[in-house]
């Protein structure tokens, strides 16, 4: 072997040495994900506080219709808790999600709620254990910053969703759409193969494209640029949903994105819910959210689609995070379907 070569053979060796004693590898976008194993009747998900506070009273529906498709259920010591705005101290929901992250008996983790604070806990996490023996993260919003980091880092599936909050308290006066997106919760954890449809939008980008799912929460990517948990984009189909934005801001945002190169190396861009702020008078932004994502991947070939049903709306359905994904963006049909 020439002395280059073997240098060159060696170093991602050293390199991946290291991770490993971390429990970190380097992630490859060509990479498989780690995919948790899926659950089985009698497994239990445990819940807590990553972020904003919630009640025991207010998860119950959530308990009651985890436990009806077959689950025990775990409150975390973070439900109840309150130091103001979070469910918990720091220090509290820090404690409370390494425990169920290290408890082999836990096989999934459910965010009870969002809000604000996972991004203050994310380095106080030790995920070594977590790495050896992964588990499903289940959460939206605030939790991309758990959804981002274990993809960077560990290259670990996970799953975006509704939490507890978003389960009704009726089920008989539920809407067929509520319905729907949370048993999507329990198939995706029970290991079903999951396919998507969107009504076409006239301002896609047609095309077919494959990689693994990433994104999330369009603000709190943002703010991960730079971080340990900054989101890999490369080779992947990014998903991205925001609320209460102005469209100045999601504009802000977007170039956010392609100045870091996020929107350069995709596969695919598929735009979820975006519930905005009206303008205030005489500030006018002019532009609409296609017009704003279409300026931005303008240059760039990859299919995009809009009003995709993921986001903080009634049809937010589960998707699985770093598992491998087929769009479809025709004149007739948005497709997203789960490979195996």
């Amino acid at each position: 072997m020439k002395r280059k070569d073997f240098l060159s053979a060696i170093v991602p060796l050293g390199a991946t040495l290291s991770a490993m004693a971390t429990g970190q590898r380097f992630i490859d976008p060509d990479f498989a994900a780690i995919i948790p194993p899926y659950l089985q009747k009698g497994d239990t998900i445990g819940i807590c506080c990553m972020a904003g506070f919630i009640s025991l009273a207010d998860i119950q529906p959530a308990i009651n219709k985890m436990k009806e498709w077959g689950f025990q259920i775990k409150p975390g010591n973070t439900i109840g808790e309150k130091d103001f705005s979070f469910g918990g101290t720091d220090a509290q929901r820090t404690e409370d999600l390494q425990q169920l992250m290290d408890d082999p008996s836990i096989k999934a983790i459910m965010s009870a709620r969002g809000g604000y604070g996972t991004v203050r806990i994310i380095d106080g996490l030790d995920f070594k254990k977590f790495a050896a023996n992964p588990k499903w993260i289940i959460g939206f919003s605030d939790v991309t910053v758990l959804h981002a980091h274990l993809n960077r880092n560990y290259g670990i599936a996970s799953l975006h969703s509704k939490m507890c909050n978003s389960f009704p308290d009726d089920w008989k006066k539920a809407e067929p759409i509520q319905i729907e997106t949370i048993e999507s919760i329990r198939k995706c954890l029970l290991g079903e193969k999951m396919q998507y449809t969107a009504v076409p939008n006239i301002n896609n980008k047609t095309g077919s494209a494959a990689g693994a799912l990433v994104g999330g929460n369009l603000n709190t990517i943002e703010t991960l640029a730079g971080t340990k948990s900054d989101l890999i984009t490369k080779g992947k189909i990014l998903f991205v949903e925001d609320k209460d934005e102005y469209l100045y801001s999601v504009d802000r945002m977007f170039w956010n994105l392609k100045r870091t190169g996020k929107l350069a190396q995709l596969k695919g861009l598929i735009i979820g819910g975006f519930k905005l702020k009206p303008d205030d008078p005489g500030e006018e932004f002019g532009r609409t959210i296609q017009e704003i994502v279409l300026e931005k991947v303008k240059e760039y070939n990859y299919p995009v689609c809009f009003d995709f049903p993921v986001g903080h709306q009634k049809d937010n359905f589960a998707l699985k995070y770093t598992v491998q994904h087929q769009l479809t963006v025709s004149n007739n049909l948005v497709s997203l379907t789960e490979i195996r």
